[in-house]
């Protein structure tokens, strides 16, 4: 009996939306426009937030670096510590790695260059090739896999070999019809390589890719790629994510004794964690979470205020019909639960509507920073949650007020 009255009022509420169509579908638009904002809104910021830890995690997880020297990064109140001391030479960084006892995966490397051309007979690439003197251990720190071929060997960093590991884009465009690049020469600036291993591609995320890039022996970078006070860093990784605070606080110990620092001496070089700018990013995401939320909120009380007058102005054209009804013997709370239906029918597709196109524009956003598509099920239930709410409100007041009406002096309502 109640799951009939239920659909009955359903029904009935449907019928008057039609009957009143241009102010319901206003007021749809209206209650749409901030739950798209806000779903719309949210949705690209998760986005943004994926995009960045993707793109952050290319560096490797559970991974460190320590660096000489670097840009400083100020993102709302928040700022990395970085300050231009001597740069970080071969032998500390060699001095490092040899003194590093704890169970991790060290390596040491050198941006070499990021305008390198790569040739290989016919092709020649643009000047956009990122070269990287690495040693046997980068490819892990760094969160590399081989998809062909094979990794440096040590014996083969300490020998200056003329080898390098190329990215997955790099092979695809120098070696046509699905010729094998191993073993192959290739010219990287004014170097000859021959071709061990094809690095698996990572793709692009948020603006960073590294499909293009080079590896070489950073031994090798000195001969081919040198000049004068060469900045080398080194990365660690632990070998269990649980030792990286450990890692980082011992790492810190002894790079001061290999820099000579006093006790007093503040450390003249940098410490990052992988993911760390990538938590300082997201982090001040969340004043755009807020004024997200603000404009829906400010958007949706308007969608109260607009509902509840055409839930008002029904009431008062309608005052005949709610007459002619409880002089049938319909109840008061029948006739306030058509109204106050009425409103959330009317709320709920305003949901719907604001929902698909919020989802829309957050995915747009997504699809412009190469990050993946995303369906974004807690801010789907907060809309429709937020619109329960906004029928509710705005259709109480005149669900009480027509429920109130006299029979006899709405029958007599002109």
């Amino acid at each position: 009996m109640k799951t009939a009255m239920f659909f009955e009022n359903v029904r009935i509420a449907l019928k008057s939306i039609r009957t009143n169509m241009l102010r319901t579908i206003l007021t749809i638009f209206i209650i749409a426009f901030g739950i798209m904002a806000l779903v719309g809104i949210l949705t690209a910021i998760d986005s943004i937030k994926n995009s960045v830890t993707e793109s952050f995690s290319l560096m490797g997880a559970n991974t460190f670096t320590i660096e000489s020297r670097g840009m400083r990064v100020q993102i709302g109140n928040q700022s990395y510590r970085r300050k231009n001391y001597d740069f970080i030479s071969h032998k500390q960084a060699q001095e490092f790695k040899e003194m590093y006892k704890l169970p991790a995966k060290v390596s040491i490397w050198t941006q070499a260059s990021g305008t390198a051309i790569v040739k290989y007979k016919s092709y020649k690439s643009n000047p956009n090739t990122s070269v990287i003197g690495v040693d046997e251990d980068y490819i892990f720190t760094a969160g590399y896999e081989i998809e062909k071929g094979r990794n440096f060997s040590a014996s083969e960093i300490e020998s200056n070999s003329n080898l390098v590991l190329i990215g997955a884009d790099l092979a695809r465009l120098a070696f046509e019809k699905n010729q094998d690049p191993l073993n192959r020469f290739i010219s990287v600036g004014s170097g000859r390589y021959r071709v061990i291993g094809v690095l698996k591609s990572r793709g692009t995320s948020g603006g960073f890719g590294t499909d293009r890039n080079c590896l070489i022996p950073y031994t090798n970078v000195r001969q081919y790629f040198s000049r004068p006070q060469m900045r080398y860093s080194i990365s660690v990784m632990p070998d269990t994510p649980q030792m990286l605070e450990v890692s980082v606080s011992e790492a810190e110990g002894i790079f001061r004794r290999v820099r000579n620092l006093d006790a007093r001496d503040e450390s003249d070089f940098n410490i990052t964690q992988s993911d760390q700018l990538a938590q300082m990013l997201i982090e001040n995401l969340k004043y755009v979470t807020m004024a997200a939320t603000i404009i829906g909120l400010i958007t949706l009380l308007g969608a109260v205020i607009g509902l509840m007058n055409i839930m008002l102005v029904s009431v008062t054209e309608r005052t005949k019909e709610i007459g002619t009804r409880k002089a049938l013997g319909a109840k008061s709370i029948m006739i306030k639960r058509q109204f106050l239906y009425e409103a959330i029918v009317i709320g709920q597709m305003g949901a719907v509507v604001g929902i698909l196109l919020g989802i829309v524009i957050g995915n747009g956003v997504s699809l412009a920073i190469g990050s993946s598509f995303i369906i974004p099920w807690k801010w789907i239930i907060l809309g429709i949650g937020l619109c329960f709410g906004v029928g509710i409100i705005s259709g109480y007041f005149p669900a009480v007020k027509a429920s109130r009406l006299d029979p006899i002096q709405a029958l007599r309502h002109e």
